[in-house]
């Protein structure tokens, strides 16, 4: 592993800095401990080794900001993004089966390998600037393979490379098996709210909760339970949304105990305390002191002296 670079174009991004703090953590060691394809074999390890969740992981997978393949190994998407490596100080992956899966898109990034081949004039770009030092990304012969290998591309890898991209080969049979607009109507319905069903992002989540194994009623119970208790709060009640409500959390709002609505004041039950009244305190302590006749005071003067 040698020197590692980041690119502000994807780092300094809202949708970057709109993950939670340890995603982001994750995503800079993941990049550290890639090889020089953008590559490693123990994302997993390397999560748990700073402390960070498997939810993170899943954060950078939803996002597109890693790939994931069958034998565990994963690969940043946006690395040559980020780095420009020497050719004579490049070393291969090992992961090259994986490799052959990807491809490079015109803006640097590796996606799946589809049936339609990318044109990449590097020609050009070298003989345009001869100074510079040839450099991966440049370097035309890498992805002879990937190329080569979109031509001999079976029916069955192009199906397989469909679905990884989350292009549903059968939309229609899935969408009836997730529910989505009974979902958002319901969620619409409680909240007075206008969210598509339609919408990309809304449907990503859905459906990741679907594949974690929830149900439809398992919705409706997150949806009633945060309603409950954000409703009525001002501060709060913005968070009724897709994004939260079926997001990373979904788990936990769905265990909670149902306490219903939870008062941000509540001062009703507990006693007011009130001013002194120091002038009948003063009449109380007089007409407690016993008050000394004339002749008792006239025997002690005689007894002490004036």
């Amino acid at each position: 592993m040698g020197r590692r670079m980041y690119s502000d174009k994807i780092v300094e991004t809202d949708k970057f800095l709109d993950m939670p703090v340890s995603s982001q953590n994750l995503y800079w060691h993941l990049c550290m401990h890639a090889d020089d394809d953008g590559f490693l074999g123990n994302p997993k390890t390397i999560t748990r080794s700073i402390g960070a969740q498997q939810d993170d992981l899943k954060i950078l997978i939803e996002k597109g900001y890693v790939l994931v393949f069958e034998d565990g190994a994963i690969a940043i998407t946006d690395w040559f993004v980020h780095n420009y490596i020497p050719k004579d100080r490049y070393h291969e992956t090992v992961y090259k089966e994986d490799k052959k899966q990807l491809e490079l898109s015109e803006t640097k990034q590796y996606r799946l390998v589809t049936s339609s081949p990318i044109v990449q004039d590097t020609e050009s770009k070298q003989n345009d600037n001869n100074l510079d030092t040839p450099c991966i990304q440049d370097d035309n012969k890498v992805y002879t393979e990937v190329k080569l290998s979109k031509v001999k591309l079976s029916k069955d890898n192009i199906n397989k490379s469909s679905s990884s991209e989350n292009v549903d080969p059968k939309p229609k049979q899935k969408s009836q098996k997730i529910p989505y607009e009974k979902i958002i109507d319901y969620l619409n319905r409680k909240t007075n709210s206008h969210y598509r069903p339609t919408s990309k992002a809304t449907r990503r989540l859905i459906k990741a909760r679907y594949n974690e194994g929830f149900t439809d009623i398992d919705f409706k119970t997150v949806i009633d339970k945060k309603c409950a208790e954000w409703l009525q709060d001002g501060n709060m009640v913005q968070y009724l949304r897709p994004e939260t409500l079926f997001g990373t959390k979904f788990e936990a709002y769905l265990n909670q105990p149902d306490t219903g609505p939870i008062p941000r004041r509540n001062f009703g039950n507990k006693p007011v305390r009130r001013t002194t009244n120091w002038d009948k305190v003063q009449q109380q302590q007089s007409q407690t002191v016993p008050q000394m006749t004339q002749e008792k005071r006239n025997a002690i003067f005689r007894e002490y002296g004036r």
